[in-house]
């Protein structure tokens, strides 16, 4: 929208009036659509209408002062519309010219030849006092101009503001409000104005070090209860510095649940959906309708299977299936984190719970997820007293933290996910029987790859093009003989196993296929073991089940865990494992 003179409308009737005045000649002044804007006298009622005087669109568009003091021989007057049939004695015209535009003209004119020799006796005199009037305006009108241009870059800035992902809120040197976006209003809750309020008697928690004024940044975090919300998160604040002095600061905060959102909604894993995971075969399609049909519901799900059969790409579509899809999907791995981390993990703690603590205490990943999934991965790993307070949970839909006076509301789904039998620990007195049921009130099975063989080529082809972009490589396909190895292994990996032989494979392949010479070493190994045991002679089952079981003790014989992961590959409880050993003697 371009700036004229309407917009000192007031201003330019005053200086009408002014010259009238001075002058005792009536005075009218047009824009640059030569429409009259002010008036004096018998122009007063004539100020909106067009006029159509050929020296005032001569002098806008030259951007020089005219004087006509006889109409009857002025060249100007010859070229008008009107000559011959004119009621003028005489006349002044002066543009009002502003940074070279021309933006409108202050007139003169004379009706009497007592006026025409006022102008005609003193017209240098009238020129000098027309051009500073004009000066005047323009000076005026400069100021307008910059002062709109202010106004929208102001509303510019207000609109790029509001338009933040971040709550923002700035203030002056002693910490008064002076502009906040809406973000801020809607994070805080805050239904009153509080631009002019102190930000320290509002936030309590918002502190400028003294180190922060001498010039290190500064961020920390928060915890604030008021206008019916609780929230944590972080706040930054940076300083608003001029020739080098400060003159206020910004600070931005971000609530740590909305960032946890946030990160949901750009992460890949987020557009996990069933028609994503690859498979064919019939047990596979049983799985995907359990899937669809446990993310219609509420209710707690227990995914089962081996390790590597893909627990959490299934727990992730039924979550971005459900109608929770918009809200946090938190995955826990019961059996990465100790125990004594795990309770502080799921449930968070308050300020000052136990020595170390962290200052503003900490959010727990039932309070992260809240509207929601929660996957808890492994849970047959968890402790029976942290599986008394998930059993809690479950029930009261509460979480108590650590350290805290009373117990917080969540809305949370529980996925869980095991590939133990937690059957078997609850007969055995590891895991708590009514947390198993609770848990276990939509079970999904997952199949082992072994155990859906027909969508080994589909995994592989899918994985070869995955592969051959993320390794820069120009891998197309699988030669047939490689192919029928990698259909006759046993892949105890399952389909976490495939993918490393893949990338493997990928990795050392020469050409535009992988062949056999570029398998991994255990797919190689177990061919020409599977070849011998043709040939050989045949064992009893006892010599057999025997060297087994040393086979399984010796390849997990480092790990903390030995005997349970040897009894998970060998399909047996630990418990007979333990009967089986001292049945063999085995040491």
């Amino acid at each position: 929208m371009k700036i004229e003179l309407g917009y000192i409308k007031n201003d330019i009737q005053n200086i009408a009036d002014a010259i009238e005045t001075v002058l005792k000649i009536d005075v009218t002044i047009v824009d640059e659509n030569l429409i009259r804007i002010a008036g004096t006298g018998k122009y007063i009622s004539k100020i909106g209408e067009q006029i159509d005087g050929y020296a005032f669109k001569k002098s806008l568009q030259d951007g020089e002062v005219i004087v006509i003091d006889n109409p009857k021989v002025s060249p100007i007057c010859k070229e008008c519309c009107r000559a011959g049939n004119c009621n003028e004695f005489g006349e002044i015209c002066c543009p009002i010219v502003c940074d070279g535009k021309s933006y409108g003209v202050i007139g003169l004119i004379a009706f009497s030849e007592e006026q025409r020799k006022i102008i005609e006796t003193n017209s240098d005199g009238m020129v000098n006092f027309l051009t500073r009037m004009a000066d005047l305006l323009s000076g005026k009108l400069k100021a307008a101009i910059k002062s709109y241009e202010l106004d929208i870059e102001k509303k510019k800035l207000e609109t790029l503001v509001d338009g933040m992902d971040k709550s923002v809120v700035s203030i002056d040197v002693d910490g008064r409000i002076d502009r906040y976006n809406l973000k801020f209003k809607k994070m805080f809750n805050i239904k009153d104005d509080i631009t002019g309020k102190i930000i320290f008697d509002i936030f309590k928690f918002i502190k400028i070090p003294d180190k922060y004024r001498k010039g290190h940044s500064f961020s920390a975090s928060f915890s604030y209860k008021g206008g019916g919300k609780s929230i944590k998160g972080i706040y930054n604040m940076s300083r608003i510095e001029l020739n080098g002095e400060i003159k206020g600061y910004v600070i931005d905060f971000t609530d740590k649940k909305e960032a946890i959102k946030n990160y949901n909604k750009m992460n890949k894993d987020r557009s996990i959906m069933i028609d994503n995971i690859i498979g064919e075969s019939e047990s596979i399609k049983k799985v995907k309708k359990e899937t669809i049909m446990a993310a219609q519901s509420v209710s707690t799900v227990l995914i089962t299977g081996e390790s590597g059969t893909g627990k959490e790409l299934f727990a992730r579509a039924i979550h971005n299936h459900s109608k929770r899809a918009e809200y946090p999907f938190i995955a826990v791995n019961c059996a990465a984190i100790p125990d004594n981390l795990l309770e502080s993990e799921l449930f968070g703690y308050e300020e000052g719970a136990f020595t170390g603590a962290r200052k503003g205490g900490k959010l727990g990943m039932f309070e992260i997820a809240h509207k929601g999934s929660l996957f808890l991965d492994e849970i047959g790993d968890m402790s029976l007293h942290l599986q008394s307070k998930l059993l809690r949970v479950l029930q009261e839909k509460e979480v108590n933290k650590i350290g805290a006076k009373s117990n917080i509301e969540i809305d949370v789904r529980i996925i869980a996910a095991t590939n133990k039998d937690l059957e078997s620990m609850v007969r055995e007195g590891t895991f708590r029987e009514d947390l198993y049921y609770r848990l276990n009130v939509i079970p999904i099975k997952l199949p082992s790859l072994s155990q859906r063989k027909g969508d080994i080529p589909l995994l592989i082809d899918y994985m070869i093009k995955e592969y051959s972009i993320k390794l820069e490589k120009s891998v197309e396909g699988i030669d047939e003989i490689a192919l029928d190895r990698m259909q006759r292994y046993g892949w105890p990996g399952n389909v976490r196993e495939l993918q490393n032989s893949i990338e493997y494979s990928v990795n050392m392949a020469q050409g535009s296929e992988i062949t056999v010479d570029v398998l991994p070493k255990s797919i190689l190994e177990y061919e020409e073991k599977f070849e011998e045991d043709e040939t050989s002679a045949i064992e009893t089952l006892e010599d057999l089940e025997k060297r087994e079981i040393q086979k399984a003790l010796k390849r997990y014989g480092v790990y903390k865990k030995d005997k349970e992961l040897a009894a998970k590959a060998l399909g047996i409880s630990r418990a007979t494992l333990y009967r089986k050993i001292e049945k063999y003697g085995i040491k």
